[in-house]
């Protein structure tokens, strides 16, 4: 059972980990293990800060899209929490106008756009077969740049 934002707070607390006011969310990365760590793994060194997801997803979940000032707690594949970061820029974009200074920002593979779509096609298209979309190079990203406020380990 995943964890609630309540518990993921409380937890934190105990810690000594004060988690900002304002809109939380709890925000995974990946769809495996290996890929979960290997973003978290991007984010600690600072070269990830930013990231995308599909509109239809959260359509699909029934959820609002993140907005600025949104505070995630990152949690791993095993659902602990890694850290905390803000977000600081929310653009919807279609696949296929993602910049390369966005992709960029993702900081996966060599930075390229090439890269970037590649990556991401293959990554998208297993998860519109769970929601029953068609993948399209025109389907709507929701792309986010981020911040690290506070990681441990």
């Amino acid at each position: 059972m995943s964890p609630t934002i309540e518990s993921l707070v409380e937890t934190l607390s105990q810690r000594g980990i004060q988690v900002p006011e304002g809109k939380r969310r709890i925000v995974g990365f990946g769809d495996s293990q290996a890929l979960s760590a290997e973003l978290i793994a991007l984010m600690l060194q600072g070269t990830k800060r930013g990231t995308c997801s599909m509109l239809w997803s959260w359509e699909f979940e029934g959820e609002a899209i993140p907005a600025v000032g949104d505070i995630g707690i990152v949690v791993d594949y095993f659902d602990r929490p890694v850290m905390l970061h803000r977000i600081t820029r929310v653009e919807i974009v279609p696949f296929n106008q993602v910049t390369a200074e966005f992709a960029a920002s993702e900081g996966e593979g060599d930075l390229s756009l090439a890269y970037w779509r590649k990556a991401h096609w293959e990554y998208f298209l297993r998860e519109c077969e769970q929601i029953g979309r068609t993948i399209d190079e025109t389907m709507p990203l929701v792309c986010e740049t981020f911040e690290v406020v506070q990681a441990w380990s």
